[in-house]
């Protein structure tokens, strides 16, 4: 009886000693005391200025035609209308005209010739069908005379002159209407090759007085890279009609912004963006996201992180003041939340339990598990809507056993 009482005593005691441990334990986990008030998350972003429009700057001349820079204007410079952005160099150009020159000389002799050897087969064929008349007229008269004036034997001979003669009439005439023809055919061949050449040389002569390109209208010069991210050069060649540079309308200036993924959960259309060119934090944009992408994207093979990408307009006044251009790299941040009275969480204290959301929270010694409900989501921090009230311990990180608990719940 002294022993069982004994041991009651002895389980009692360890009871005891393990609920003061856990209490000495609760009380040593880390803890965030909820306190309302202003409320305010952010994310941080950075991206580049884009022209939503824009007047492109084509290198003169026909298309497939390459043209060398001589010179060209600065990058970013600014111009007026009219103002010369481009050189090139003529070599090409001149050589162009020269053979289109050439040739059209060549289809002027060409013609000419065509022209000599038709007259001269004409006239053959017209000499030929004379003599064929006279001696048909003389062959007629003999075919007509009476036998017993002239031998038999002569008036036969003069009959077949005369079928011979009629066949031979028309072959000649066969030969001088398909000669007509035919010529006239091969001039218009060479007509419509003088066109084509006329036309050469009329395109080669516009190129050579092209080869300035002016600005046609006043803005900010901003030099087009090719797909592998080179801009053009003085020296480099360029094919005609390829974009050389562009010309942006400020005022349908955008910024185009990346975040990564994983700390884009708040972001949505309508936040305040507040940006400024890197370098100059003083030099404060204040915009509105206007887009956000669907999906997430790498930006290259290399670098396999995904990020979200959102569109933000420039106002017209801060374009001006701040003489943007597009290329011109931006950073800074998204208000996800903005309140005057609220309550935010660490994340780190968060259990998704199976599609609702929970926090443990110290109540006389322990801990014990509250549902909230959350508004907006940042990266560290979380608004919560409801389910904690100034004052509550909330244990900054869930114990493993909960976490686990709820990643199988969500499984």
């Amino acid at each position: 009886m002294m022993r069982s009482r004994a041991r009651v005593a002895v389980v009692a005691a360890v009871l005891v000693v393990a609920a003061g441990c856990a209490e000495e334990a609760a009380q040593l986990e880390p803890v965030e005391v909820v306190v309302a008030g202003p409320a305010r998350l952010e994310v941080a972003v950075s991206g580049e200025v884009r022209a939503v429009k824009a007047t492109p700057l084509n290198v003169p001349g026909d298309r497939y035609a390459q043209r060398r820079a001589i010179w060209l204007l600065g990058d970013g410079e600014s111009v007026n209308a009219g103002d010369v952005v481009a050189r090139f160099a003529p070599d090409q150009s001149k050589l162009e005209f020269a053979q289109a020159a050439v040739d059209l000389q060549r289809n002027l002799i060409a013609k000419a010739g065509k022209h000599a050897e038709l007259g001269g087969v004409q006239n053959k064929v017209a000499t030929d069908l004379a003599d064929v008349a006279v001696r048909m007229a003389i062959a007629e008269r003999y075919a007509d005379a009476d036998i017993g004036v002239l031998a038999r034997n002569e008036i036969l001979d003069a009959i077949d002159d005369q079928e011979f003669l009629h066949v031979r009439q028309a072959v000649l005439e066969w030969q001088r209407d398909h000669a007509t023809d035919r010529g006239a055919t091969e001039l218009a061949v060479l007509d419509a090759q003088r066109a084509t050449y006329e036309r050469n040389a009329e395109r080669s002569r516009r190129t050579l007085d092209a080869m300035e390109l002016r600005a046609p209208h006043a803005g900010v010069l901003v030099l087009q890279p090719n797909w592998q991210g080179e801009k053009p050069r003085v020296g480099v060649t360029l094919m005609a009609g390829s974009v050389l540079a562009s010309i942006p309308d400020i005022a349908t200036l955008e910024a185009l912004l990346e975040l990564p993924q994983a700390e884009s959960q708040g972001l949505a259309v309508g936040q305040r963006v507040s940006l400024y060119p890197i370098g100059h934090p003083a030099q404060r944009i204040e915009t509105l996201i206007s887009w956000i992408s669907a999906s997430a994207q790498a930006r290259n093979q290399e670098n396999p992180a995904r990020y979200i990408t959102a569109r933000a307009p420039i106002p017209l006044e801060a374009a001006r003041q701040l003489r943007l251009v597009p290329g011109q790299r931006l950073q800074g941040h998204v208000v996800l939340l903005a309140l005057d009275d609220g309550i935010t969480v660490a994340n780190t204290a968060i259990v998704d339990a199976g599609g609702s959301h929970t926090v443990q929270v110290r109540e006389g010694g322990k801990f014990v598990s509250k549902q909230v409900e959350l508004g907006v989501r940042g990266s560290a921090r979380s608004h919560v809507r409801a389910g904690l009230k100034p004052g509550d311990a909330v244990r900054l990180i869930a114990p493993r056993d909960h976490a686990s608990s709820a990643d199988r719940n969500k499984r």
